[in-house]
């Protein structure tokens, strides 16, 4: 079994079934699965084999979903690749994944031509939306000039199905790989957690370079024969009216787009969202008070789950049905097992803090290239998250934060989120973030970046203030800086790296 298999299956069993709505086109499951063979015929006949990676750096179109079962279905690697990475950055993957194509589009094209020199390894590249001219061949070619041939090349569930880049916020990006039985693990953890039925619709408008839009938002819906709404940038307002266009019954998103839905509620009432079932977040903590402000503008639960790439990447998620804990990623998905540890690697009692280990089938291979940054992550048998958290009595977990971001105030432990959970309750605050910062006298001490509701003003002093009424005084901010927005990832993090830059060489 195969996950390229698999698109075939639900392809013989919902033939004619709307699999994808983008923009103003449909695709069914037969023109997806015929669309795969013909793209994946091509690069076989241009010479990808078993287990040679391929690079995918595309938006959410179509094309991307064609091109990451198109490899797969060669037996190759799909090394997806964020759109919004520079010429640098693309250089790095491309020479660190050794890949020998890559399928990209016209906007991207030049940037490729400027850095192919410097990448040995490049040989071809297909353009979406370009021209055939010597080693690039246009994309739409391919699909009016191949035949769908049956050209499935069998692979171990054990083999690579895609190379994913972490998010580099310690570093250099190491690449994720994870294996076909990782990918379909997980899929159908998710599955029969959140029991999905074939008549859903998924919003997608997670990056789907990214292993949550991946998982979540493709594999997921394709897997159960439901349908997929690709929306390929986000904006709060469009997203919005496609949810109500196209009926879509689930949505999946990072907190701060729960953040965005909030801020245009008036703009969006004549929308009618009642298809909207079920909301699922993950990414990034979900703050508390972000959560119950949107449950209650909008009359749909979120549940919340939550995972890294190299857990293919659900781990953990509260249920649809059944008892849901609002603050906590929920439980461990089915088959995969959660413990918490202390820096021996000691199972700590239930309740305590201590860093965040899975095991189960989900779990990746390793990284790409790195013998042992894949020793220190997989020791034990247990991939080590670098998330610290907590398990009460009912096995939910509640993720306190990351280990890089905990802050020792004079010996003493200060977990950000705690803080920015407070912050939060304050009625002016819409967004926080909080750091470590350099003090003379207890090492460290917390500074918080604070972003106003729209119309709102506030001293930072009241902000600490309100911190001071509910926090251990060692825990309470020392300095409050008022930003108009936080610096994120292109996954929707707070990067937090760039704050304590920014803290470092005093411009912010």
């Amino acid at each position: 079994m195969s996950i390229s298999r698999l698109l075939r299956e639900s392809a013989a069993k919902y033939p004619e079934k709307t699999v994808c709505y983008f923009e103003d086109k449909t695709i069914s499951y037969q023109m997806l699965d015929q669309n795969v063979s013909k793209v994946s015929a091509y690069l076989q006949k241009a010479g990808l084999s078993f287990q040679d990676r391929a690079a995918v750096l595309l938006p959410n179109r179509p094309e991307f979903i064609e091109s990451y079962f198109a490899i797969l279905r060669c037996g190759g690697i799909a090394v997806t690749i964020n759109p919004l990475f520079k010429g640098e950055e693309v250089k790095y993957i491309l020479n660190d994944s050794q890949v020998s194509m890559i399928i990209t589009n016209q906007a991207y094209l030049p940037m490729i031509e400027s850095i192919w020199k410097y990448v040995p390894s490049l040989e071809k590249a297909v353009v979406v939306g370009g021209e055939s001219n010597g080693d690039t061949i246009a994309y739409e070619d391919i699909i009016s000039s191949m035949e769908p041939v049956d050209c499935d090349v069998e692979v171990e569930l054990d083999s690579v199905a895609a190379c994913l880049y972490t998010s580099g916020t310690t570093g250099r990006p190491k690449g994720a790989l994870l294996t076909h039985d990782n990918l379909i693990f997980d899929a159908y953890s998710v599955i029969e957690h959140i029991q999905v039925k074939d008549d859903e619709n998924y919003s997608c408008v997670l990056p789907l370079f990214h292993s949550f839009g991946q998982t979540v938002c493709m594999l997921v819906p394709i897997f159960s024969g439901a349908s997929i709404t690709l929306i390929e940038q986000f904006r709060p307002d469009t997203v919005l009216k496609e949810i109500a266009d196209k009926k879509v019954t689930i949505f999946a998103g990072v907190p701060a787009m729960y953040g965005a839905f909030l801020s245009v509620i008036k703009k969006i009432k004549s929308y009618d969202l009642s298809s909207l079932k079920l909301c699922f977040s993950g990414g990034a903590p979900m703050p508390v008070e972000l959560m119950k402000a949107f449950e209650e503008e909008y009359s749909v639960v979120i549940i919340e789950g939550n995972g890294p790439t190299e857990t293919s990447p659900v781990s953990y998620c509260n249920p649809r049905y059944g008892l849901r804990k609002p603050g906590s990623v929920g439980i461990p998905i089915p088959g995969v097992f959660v413990k918490i540890v202390d820096d021996n690697d000691n199972q700590v009692p239930r309740g305590e803090v201590g860093e965040i280990c899975v095991q189960g089938r989900n779990v990746m291979k390793g990284y790409l290239n790195q013998p042992e940054a894949t020793a220190e992550a997989l020791k034990g048998g247990w991939f080590h998250t670098g998330d610290l958290g907590r398990m009460d009595e009912d096995g939910y977990i509640y993720i306190v934060d990351r280990k890089k971001d905990m802050i020792i105030v004079g010996g003493l432990n200060v977990y950000p989120r705690e803080v920015e959970e407070i912050i939060y309750q304050h009625p002016k605050v819409a967004d926080a973030a909080v750091i470590g910062k350099q003090d003379h006298l207890r090492g460290e001490v917390a500074k918080a970046y604070v972003v106003l509701k729209e119309g709102e003003s506030v001293e930072p002093r009241e902000i600490i203030l309100h911190c001071k009424e509910k926090l251990a005084n060692y825990k309470v901010p020392k300095e409050v800086v008022i930003v108009e927005a936080l610096p994120r990832t292109s996954t929707g993090k707070v990067d937090k790296k760039v704050l304590r830059e920014a803290e470092t060489l005093g411009y912010l």
